[in-house]
């Protein structure tokens, strides 16, 4: 029998195990096979991940699984988030679709998978709905792909390679300086142009910042970097003299240019900011 005390806290911790229990709040990543619903492809299988980056693995896939990406947070701003994922190039056994209250929108197919390419979308378009493909084989089928949780203009425009470059105005030039993953001032080295957008490689003489080492040392003594940061083909970039201020966001350890003025024109602007007390934050311009 159950003593009074237990059984007022019964109904909360059943509560407790459907709604929050059965996940750990450091639930970042999944790992999982088909073959535990071999013989069951109808099976659906719920999954939650809950942290702003991680990684899926699906062995084997069958039947199909639904992916809740949600963030651990009941902040008003999450519902502001966009949700970037990028297919491993093995990737494969899998269309991949958004699931929003039963409606479901192709996003991958399971030959585009392989492309390896950045898809983002808004974290209100719903559940990732992930089916199996038929194969007579399915031993050397693999679903896999990072995400990352980003705010929604940086997943709208982080990987939008269409998007005409436009310079950045004063306030966001300003404002990037205190938001961005990485902020640095340096010289352009080398332009390549790639399949579908520039490479630009840069040496850094002063780093304020960085999320992840996306600039290498260049030794203790040497204090400079080097480092690549992409862009949209469109923008049209080339190398030549003159030091800028590069500043971006960093998506699957790979650095985006953001706003790049010339470090004499931000250093202008900077200081007109300063002594009219307008500055979202502080450099050290020394």
């Amino acid at each position: 029998m159950l003593t009074p005390a237990l059984a007022s806290l019964l109904p909360l911790l059943i509560l407790c195990r459907i709604s929050f229990c059965q996940y750990s709040s450091d639930q970042c990543s999944w790992k999982g096979s088909g073959l535990t619903h071999e013989g069951h492809t109808r099976d659906v299988e719920q999954v939650y991940l809950r942290c702003s980056q991680g990684t899926l693995e699906w062995l084997y896939p069958t039947g199909a699984i639904i992916v809740n990406l949600r963030p651990n947070t009941v902040s008003p701003a999450a519902t502001r988030l966009s949700v970037c994922i990028k297919p491993s190039t093995e990737s494969s056994g899998t269309n991949i679709y958004l699931d929003r209250n039963g409606k479901l929108r192709l996003l991958l197919r399971e030959q585009d998978q392989a492309q390896g390419k950045v898809h983002c979308f808004s974290i209100q378009e719903g559940a990732l709905f992930i089916e199996a493909v038929p194969h007579m084989d399915i031993s050397r089928r693999i679903t896999a792909f990072q995400y990352e949780l980003v705010n929604n203009k940086l997943g709208a425009e982080a990987h939008s390679l269409d998007a005409a470059c436009q310079p950045c105005s004063d306030a966001e030039m300003l404002l990037a300086v205190c938001t961005s993953d990485f902020v640095a001032r340096g010289s352009i080295k080398k332009v390549e142009q790639e399949e579908e957008h520039s490479s630009v490689t840069v040496q850094i003489s002063h780093l304020y910042r960085q999320k992840t080492q996306v600039f290498a040392s260049g030794g203790v003594r040497a204090r400079s970097w080097t480092g690549r940061i992409k862009m949209s083909l469109r923008c049209g970039v080339k190398s030549g003299e003159g030091e800028f201020l590069f500043t971006g966001t960093v998506r699957f350890g790979e650095a985006w240019m953001g706003c790049a003025p010339r470090y004499k024109d931000f250093l202008r602007l900077y200081h007109e900011a300063q002594q009219q007390g307008t500055n979202p934050c502080h450099v050290d311009t020394d």
